[in-house]
């Protein structure tokens, strides 16, 4: 049984159900020459994208999302005259009209199978096509397909290190107190899903015990770290030697009560794109690219909890002071059913790996065979990319 609670507790870091609050990874920073700067932010939990980037002018959206749909009229940041910003995001809409910002939709990584956040996340991270083709991370094979590497080096602020940046390049480990949630709420939603399992409460309950002391310490510690501090410590370390940064936001797992549950980790992520902006300087910033990605999307229809379930077309966001932002990329293939996937999601149209790789290829100067051989073996790329519109 404490194997079952350690099993269903490491879901739940990884995932971030609703009913717990956002949750920020420290930060993982590689240093190299140059001065174009790159951040990744992953949303981990499956971010809807749907929600984040709303297609009001869709006739299908409204009804297949009542409670969740919204409009200009009601909050919703008119982008285009097509998508509309959700209002818990509104700290973007200045990067927005600065042309800072752009948003590419419909896109997912190749991974079509179970849903599985686990094996999303595997995808999302590693690179691969399929679940566990590549043990390394797409972010530690830039680090080795980058030009004038002789002093490359990476650091990961983490006890250990994620995905992303693990491989066969030198990673420096530094373990700081981190604060992965707050042990209380996620205790609170365990016993919710799992009220009729006798023994399961039981060692919950056990476990609470024991814990209590510790418990209360993480959830001050909760109460004092934001994803804009995350992000302020990220930029400050962008301003000095590093030029590659990556953390983690989940939340985004809104399965029940999402319009509650949303709001926090998309308000979450806007404060983290300013204060990078902010803790960057207008110089550095004009030459720092952010790609904010998640494993997948989420049903385009809302479920009976005023949630949405798993799904798989999202939404990728791209910010920085040097991009053609102000628009929202994407073939976007509509909300019809024979035009879903599955007749339950966004049809993908786009490769994640695609965006990462324009982005990369132009923050430094990585060529294509690179890109296709050693960082994204086997993704077909190349200067034509509708992506590298955004550079």
């Amino acid at each position: 049984m404490a194997d079952t609670l350690i099993s269903r507790r490491s879901f739940l870091a990884s995932a971030c159900c609703a009913a717990a609050a956002p949750v920020f990874t420290p930060v993982s920073l590689m240093a190299m020459p140059g001065e174009r700067r790159f951040v990744t932010i992953v949303l981990r939990g499956a971010m809807d994208g749907l929600d984040l980037l709303q297609p009001y002018d869709d006739p299908a959206f409204a009804k297949l999302r009542p409670k969740l749909a919204l409009t200009p009229d009601k909050g919703l940041f008119d982008l285009d005259g097509r998508f509309g910003l959700h209002p818990a995001a509104a700290d973007l809409m200045p990067l927005w009209k600065a042309r800072d910002i752009a948003f590419v939709h419909s896109v997912s990584t190749p991974y079509r199978d179970q849903r599985s956040h686990f094996d999303g996340q595997d995808i999302l991270e590693s690179g691969g096509g399929h679940v566990r083709e590549q043990q390394s991370g797409w972010l530690n094979r830039t680090l080795a397909a980058i030009p004038r590497t002789a002093s490359r080096r990476a650091i990961d602020i983490n006890t250990s290190t994620e995905l992303i940046l693990s491989g066969s390049e030198a990673v420096d480990v530094w373990s700081a107190d981190s604060n992965f949630g707050s042990m209380r709420e996620e205790a609170d939603f365990l016993a919710r899903l799992y009220q009729n399992d006798s023994d399961f409460a039981a060692a919950l309950a056990e476990a609470t015990r024991a814990d209590g002391k510790a418990s209360r310490g993480m959830v001050d510690a909760e109460k004092r770290t934001t994803a804009a501090d995350v992000a302020r410590v990220a930029a400050q370390m962008l301003k000095a030697d590093y030029r590659v940064a990556s953390f983690s936001i989940t939340g985004w797992d809104t399965h029940v009560g999402q319009i509650q549950g949303f709001a926090r980790p998309a308000k979450e992520l806007a404060s983290a794109i300013i204060a990078l902006k902010s803790g960057l300087g207008p110089e550095i910033w004009n030459q720092t690219i952010v790609l904010a990605m998640t494993e997948f999307g989420r049903t385009v229809r809302q479920n009976g909890s005023g949630g949405t379930d798993h799904g798989t077309g999202g939404v990728a966001l791209v910010a920085g002071g040097d991009i053609r932002g102000g628009r929202v990329l994407g073939r976007w293939s509509g909300l019809s059913d024979d035009k879903l996937l599955d007749q339950r999601d966004l049809m993908p149209t786009g490769d994640i790996r695609e965006l990462a790789a324009a982005m990369i290829s132009r923050q430094f100067d990585i060529t294509p065979d690179k890109l296709t051989n050693t960082v994204f073996p086997g993704l077909s790329f190349d200067r034509s990319s509708d992506y590298l519109r955004l550079l």
